[in-house]
């Protein structure tokens, strides 16, 4: 029973790792808001309850002892424990968290965030981006976003809009291609390491082999989308991503069609999201702005 009643603190724990995270009791202090003085006491009341020296200090550096970082691999785990709790008891605190590609966020739903927090402001989304060809699901996240080669036939998966690839290119681009071949004249410009978009659109409209013109390769579709806006060349694109763009005069389609490659955008839940109160409204707004990328 004494054991019990005389656990180490929550602050103490706190203040612990934020010493071992700054390597510092004067900027650990800052970031608790604490005097240097009182996190000492509370690294000194956590000594003292394990017995054990949890810092070497020398007057160049600070570090762990091997106990001490035991005990702050422990401290970590039960924080998060802790948070990881509240946000399950009590997810009305957080936002509803959404992972997606940064050039989907930036080129798609960024221009339609006002238009959500005017229909619900009760409603906080937080947006985590990533530039990886592939987004994975976050451990803290609620939903995420990516791209399928085909249509899922997962209920928790909702197919936001159908890839269409379209040639894009400035209003002011010096004799603009109208056709396959005029291509010849400009540099493709690349949104991924592999040119699958450019392969794919060419192989559709009677191209040539890729090796046949000048390339500038990017890793996003907002680094190659900004490239030809700047007359830099030619970028083949999703139509919607480079939707607004269109509207504002910044980019055109020089010529062509947009080609269906059989691949989408989807959000897919993660189990988090079922405990959300948000989750059935944000699912319903994505849900009406499927319908009308659909169109």
């Amino acid at each position: 029973m004494d054991n019990i009643r005389h656990v180490p603190s929550l602050q103490a724990m706190q203040a612990l790792v934020e010493v071992a995270r700054c390597g510092s009791f004067t900027s650990a202090a800052q970031t608790l808001c604490l005097t240097q003085s009182a996190v000492s006491r509370q690294i000194q009341q956590l000594e003292s309850h394990f017995n054990v020296a949890l810092f070497i200090r020398t007057s160049r550096n600070l570090r762990l002892t091997p106990e001490g970082e035991q005990v702050l691999a422990s401290a970590r785990s039960i924080l998060e424990q802790l948070k990881t709790l509240e946000e399950r008891l009590a997810p009305q605190k957080r936002p509803f968290r959404i992972r997606m590609h940064v050039s989907l966020a930036v080129r798609w739903l960024l221009p339609k965030l006002s238009e959500f927090y005017l229909s619900h402001p009760e409603i906080s989304l937080a947006i985590e981006t990533v530039a990886t060809e592939v987004v994975e699901p976050g451990n803290d996240s609620d939903a995420y976003i990516l791209y399928l080669p085909q249509p899922s036939s997962d209920a928790d998966c909702l197919t936001l809009f159908e890839e269409m690839l379209v040639p894009v290119c400035s209003p002011n681009l010096t004799n603009a291609p109208r056709s396959v071949d005029e291509l010849l004249r400009f540099a493709l410009l690349h949104r991924s390491a592999d040119r699958q978009a450019w392969i794919e659109w060419l192989g559709a409209n009677g191209g040539k082999p890729l090796e046949d013109y000048r390339h500038i390769p990017f890793n996003l579709d907002e680094l190659a989308l900004d490239a030809a806006a700047r007359g830099l060349g030619v970028a083949v694109t999703d139509m919607t991503l480079a939707a607004e763009s269109i509207e504002r005069g910044v980019l055109v389609v020089p010529f062509g069609e947009p080609l269906k490659t059989g691949g989408v955008y989807a959000m897919c839940l993660l189990s988090s999201a079922a405990g959300h109160p948000a989750c059935t409204t944000v699912l319903q707004w994505f849900a009406s702005h499927a319908r009308v990328e659909a169109v």
